[in-house]
């Protein structure tokens, strides 16, 4: 699976996700609603053969890729080792 940003304003964020893997999403997922800064969580799954998934996250406070940057490490650290 493979991530791009499509698009970054500071506040919100949409991240792309090339060949996307739901069972790697949802607990990212699951750590951005836990995350009190953030605002908003939202995945997008259009027909997978015509468009790649992407996440929508905005935040209330502080920087939205910080956000997923924090939930990105919950989720390794809960998963790892």
């Amino acid at each position: 699976m493979k991530t791009y940003l499509i698009e970054d304003t500071g506040k919100s964020v949409i991240i792309g996700f090339k060949d996307a893997n739901i069972t790697l999403i949802t607990p990212l997922m699951k750590a951005l609603y836990d995350d009190s800064d953030v605002d908003m969580v939202r995945y997008v799954d259009k027909h997978p053969e015509l468009s790649d998934r992407t996440l929508y996250v905005s935040v209330k406070k502080g920087n939205a890729l910080d956000a997923i940057k924090r939930a990105s490490r919950a989720v390794a650290d809960y998963y790892g080792i």
